[in-house]
């Protein structure tokens, strides 16, 4: 569950405030709205990564509000994928269960685990110089599962993709929502990405959220 209540954020001269919503605990949220209203200033806030200026954050049967990035259980896949150029496939999804300090054992597991999901195998020795658009957004988001997180935020992971890479990636997400029953909040802007994939579309316009129940087919 993400569980947000009155939340205030500033982003330089930019602000929420009051923001309140919950995407209960394993479905798939979609966050919708303007260029510029905020969305992404929201998902930091809920990833760590914006300071809060007032309100709570739930993950769960945690508040979070406080807490660093690294102990939030959320895996983050930015809009750019975010991707080392020195490091190959199979080393971006050994990277954060590195960080944790699994054991090589249990990280090869993971990382043969979900590579198989995204159908990267063949590509874990490749370095991500000359990837797909599609195949660095899968590596993008092997990185973010690889850390067996509870939370999956998705920074409009679609939009440079073309339309077939596009359609091929939103059965991708929804295979693996069903598979792991990650809770999911996911931006975008497209109204038809939205609903494909979402059980919830949230709207922020003007500093506010409207919540739009659905399911998805």
């Amino acid at each position: 569950m993400i569980a947000v209540e009155n939340l205030a954020v500033a982003a330089g001269s930019f602000s929420l405030e009051g923001i309140s919503f919950a995407v209960p605990g394993g479905t798939y949220g979609v966050l919708m709205g303007r260029t510029g209203s905020g969305k992404t200033t929201l998902l930091e806030a809920i990833c760590g990564l914006r300071r809060v200026t007032g309100g709570t954050i739930r993950l769960g049967e945690r508040e979070v509000t406080r807490l660093p990035p690294a102990d939030r259980g959320i895996g983050l896949v930015p809009q750019d994928g975010a991707l080392f150029t020195h490091l190959t496939v199979r080393e971006h999804l050994a990277f954060g269960p590195k960080v944790h300090r699994w054991s090589p054992n249990r990280i090869a597991d993971r990382v043969a685990t979900v590579a198989d999901w995204l159908g990267i195998t063949p590509l874990l020795d490749r370095g991500v110089q000359g990837l797909s658009g599609g195949e660095g957004q899968r590596v993008a988001l092997g990185r973010a599962l690889a850390i067996e997180p509870a939370i999956l935020c998705l920074d409009e992971p679609l939009s440079a993709l073309d339309e077939f890479t596009r359609d091929a990636l939103c059965d991708l997400l929804i295979a693996i929502q069903e598979r792991t029953r990650l809770t999911v909040l996911h931006i975008t802007h497209s109204r038809v990405e939205a609903e494909r994939l979402a059980d919830q579309i949230l709207v922020l316009s003007d500093g506010h959220l409207q919540t739009h129940e659905r399911r998805a087919t």
